[in-house]
C-alpha cells in the first residue's frame, strides 16, 4: 500500500482538487505504465467486467509501485475474500460495486479492515513485505485504505444521504449504464431522466463533505463533468480511448465504421457508402480532397 500517494490524494481532495485517472479493461501492464509516466493521481484495475484474472491485476500493481498513482482494483461482487486478496498483493484501495444500502456499504468498509474494525486477515503477501512488516501494514492499512462504492442502481436513491454518514469513505463513484439499466433503459448510458437524478445525488454526497467520480465519455464530457463539481474523474476506459483514437484516423482517411456486436467488420456500417472495403489509399485520398473542395465551395456561396 502505498500510503503517500494516498495521502496526496486525500490532499487534493481535501483542497477541492480534481483528481484525474484511467479505468483499466486491458491486460497489458504497459497501460498502467503509461499512467504512471503522465502522473495520473489514480488508476482503476477492472476486475468485475472483462477477462483480467489475478495475474493481470498483480502485473498492474506492480507497474505502479514506488509512484504516486493511487491503484484501485474494481471486484466482481462485495466480498471479503476478493477485497483481502487484492489488498494483500499490494492494491491501496477497492472499488466495490452494485452498493445500495446503509448495511452493504457498511460491510465493504469491514471487508477492507482488520479487526476488531472488521474480518480482512492478514496475509504475507506484497501488502506486509512479505510478512516482514505485519505490524505496520495493519496499522497504516485501517487509516488509509480507500473504499470507493459504485452507485449504480436506482436502489439507492433514498438511501444517499445516509450512506453518506458511513465511516471510512470518501468518495462515491456512479455507473450511469447500470443505474440507467435499473431505471428502465437497457443500454443507454444516461436514459430519460438518469442524468439529472445522478447530479442530484452528487449535489447530496458533496454537500455532506464527501466527493464523486464518474467515466467521462468525451473530452468534452470531461470538462462538463469537471464543471458540474465531479472530483474523480476518469479521462475514459484503456479500450474506449484506443478505440477513439482509431476512429478520428479511419475518419481522415474515410474508412471509419460502426462496430457490430458480431464484430466482424462485414456487419459494421461504413461512415461514408462511397467508400468501400479495399479502396485503395490513393483513390480515398482524392475522394476526400473532392468531398473537402465541395464543402469549401458551399461554405462560399453561403457567404
Amino acid at each position: 500500500m502505498k500510503v503517500k500517494a494516498l495521502q496526496k490524494l486525500r490532499q487534493k481532495l481535501k483542497k477541492n482538487e480534481p483528481i484525474f485517472g484511467l479505468w483499466v479493461t486491458l491486460e497489458s501492464a504497459s497501460i498502467t505504465d503509461m499512467a504512471v509516466a503522465l502522473g495520473l493521481d489514480w488508476v482503476v484495475i477492472d476486475a468485475e467486467h472483462g477477462h483480467l484474472d489475478w495475474r493481470d491485476i498483480n502485473s498492474h500493481i506492480r507497474a505502479a509501485l514506488r509512484s504516486d498513482t493511487v491503484v484501485l482494483v474494481r471486484i466482481a461482487e462485495r466480498s471479503t475474500s476478493l477485497s483481502k486478496r487484492a489488498l494483500d498483493i499490494g492494491a491501496d484501495g477497492i472499488v466495490v460495486p452494485w452498493m445500495e444500502n446503509v448495511k452493504d456499504l457498511e460491510e465493504a468498509v469491514r471487508d477492507c479492515r482488520f479487526p476488531p474494525k472488521g474480518r480482512r486477515g492478514i496475509g504475507g503477501e506484497r501488502a506486509t513485505a512479505w510478512g516482514q512488516c505485519l505490524e505496520e501494514h495493519a496499522t497504516e492499512a485501517d487509516q488509509n485504505v480507500l473504499i470507493v462504492p459504485l452507485i449504480e442502481s436506482i436502489a439507492a436513491i433514498p438511501n444517499v444521504p445516509k450512506m453518506c454518514e458511513v465511516d471510512g469513505i470518501d468518495i462515491f463513484f456512479f455507473g450511469p449504464a447500470d443505474f440507467s439499466s435499473t431505471a428502465g433503459f437497457p443500454g443507454k448510458w444516461e436514459g430519460p431522466g438518469v442524468a439529472e437524478q445522478i447530479l442530484e445525488l452528487k449535489d447530496i454526497i458533496n454537500a455532506s463533505g464527501k466527493h464523486c467520480g464518474v467515466v467521462s465519455t468525451s473530452t468534452k464530457n470531461l470538462t462538463d463533468r469537471l464543471e458540474q463539481g465531479f472530483k474523480m474523474l476518469a479521462l475514459g476506459n484503456d479500450s474506449g480511448l484506443l478505440l477513439r483514437s482509431i476512429h478520428q484516423s479511419l475518419r481522415e482517411i474515410g474508412r471509419d465504421r460502426s462496430l457490430a456486436t458480431s464484430i466482424d467488420p462485414i456487419d459494421g456500417q461504413l461512415e461514408s457508402s462511397n467508400v468501400q472495403i479495399g479502396t485503395p489509399l490513393e483513390k480515398v485520398q482524392k475522394m476526400l480532397s473532392k468531398s473537402d473542395a465541395k464543402k469549401d465551395n458551399t461554405f462560399m456561396n453561403k457567404k
